[in-house]
């Protein structure tokens, strides 16, 4: 027959349970319902000492995460390796209960030393187990003989299910919290770059601008040739813009995508002819600022589109770019086998001053020879930046 003091003992320990429950699953601190569960545990048993230990794949050992009642320097110890060498590692292992009346009268388990320096006597364990596996023990300790009797044991057993169930919680909830954190985080980078890009789409217009006022400015030239060079340029901007909004807006762009892009639409842009011109592109993946990216985009297309126009009178040829690096220093190649030109004497018709304003913009270099054929070798900086997502080519 059950006694009254029985019953009292369950109903306080049921509604320590109830209590710890509400705590735990409107707590999102794993910290915080550890260490509660050990206090109310203990406090539930009457006995001065629990502890929460967690298990540790890597090193295969369980870790003292959360105590009560021990002295400082016993929370973060490793108590045992997860075996059936002690207590912990027993009920760890085989899944249930491991209980100890009296330490003293067993030599089967390798106890810790801080056993001893506490005057603990007798030890009860149980399996803290939720629905994404074991977590770790739970322990109660108790510095005289102590009888765990089923009661205690259900106990136990109950309140490290309520334990497993809210760590479970607790980290799921870690997760979503992160998720959020990093989603918010990913919107207001979004936000900025938006803002960027609207800043620089219209520094890029007030280019376009300038190089329609120069046009203007400059009677002696051929009017459609000299805008159809300015739409030229407009379409290098453009493909910057595609290649930025295609694959979401980021602060860098991979120069060696973007130029084959860049190579594939200036040769659908030039006029038919009656020879074929070949364009060949060849690029390594390089990660560069967006600036970088429209300077040396223009750069590419001013230089490709006067070696279309005029390395091949009359005449087949090929063009071919290449982009590599060495270091933190990018090359950009473009060689034609052409018949060469002049730089000095055809500036403007070559687009020689606004090369060289770019590039120098860039604190990079031009240099250009001239013989069979043309070979312009431009050099700039590589900052060490993250990579951009990978993503082919838009065509």
């Amino acid at each position: 027959m059950t006694s009254v003091h029985t019953i009292e003992r369950l109903l306080r320990q049921q509604a320590a349970l109830a209590h710890f429950g509400s705590f735990a699953f409107g707590e999102t601190d794993l910290q915080r319902i550890l260490t509660e569960a050990v206090r109310v545990c203990a406090e539930s048993l009457n006995v001065p000492f629990a502890k929460i230990c967690r298990y540790r794949p890597e090193q295969n050992d369980l870790l003292i995460v959360a105590g009560y009642g021990w002295k400082p320097g016993v929370i973060g110890r490793v108590i045992s390796q997860a075996d059936e060498s002690s207590t912990q590692g027993r009920a760890f292992v085989t899944g249930e209960p491991v209980i100890l009346e009296d330490i003293r009268k067993t030599n089967s388990y390798e106890l810790p030393d801080f056993y001893a320096e506490h005057g603990v006597i007798s030890t009860a364990d149980v399996l803290v187990k939720g629905a994404n596996g074991p977590f770790g023990v739970l322990e109660v300790d108790c510095t005289i003989p102590h009888t765990f009797d089923q009661h205690d044991v259900n106990f136990l057993t109950g309140f490290a299910n309520v334990v497993a169930e809210a760590v479970g919680t607790a980290e799921r909830t870690a997760t979503l919290q992160s998720t959020l954190v990093e989603l918010r985080r990913l919107s207001e980078e979004k936000d900025v770059l938006a803002a960027e890009l609207q800043h620089r789409v219209r520094n890029n217009l007030q280019l376009v601008y300038g190089m329609l006022i120069r046009q203007i400015e400059m009677p002696d030239q051929d009017g459609r040739e000299g805008v159809r060079a300015i739409a030229r340029r407009v379409m290098s901007l453009a493909r910057i813009y595609d290649h930025l909004l295609g694959h979401g807006l980021v602060q860098t762009i991979d120069f060696g995508a973007y130029l084959q892009s860049l190579c594939i639409s200036l040769q659908d842009f030039q006029e038919r002819r009656e020879f074929e011109v070949k364009l060949i592109c060849e690029a390594e993946p390089m990660a560069l600022e967006l600036d970088t990216v429209t300077a040396l985009g223009i750069i590419m297309t001013e230089i490709t589109s006067n070696a279309y126009l005029h390395a091949f009178p009359g005449r087949p040829g090929t063009i071919q770019v290449t982009l590599t690096h060495r270091d933190r220093t990018g090359i950009l190649e473009i060689a034609d086998d052409g018949v060469g030109f002049a730089p000095q004497t055809a500036s403007k018709r070559h687009g020689v001053g606004l090369v060289k304003r770019l590039i120098e913009q860039e604190q990079g270099t031009a240099e250009v020879r001239a013989g069979r054929g043309t070979a312009w070798t431009l050099t700039f900086p590589v900052a060490a930046v993250d990579p951009p997502p990978a993503h082919a080519a838009l065509h």
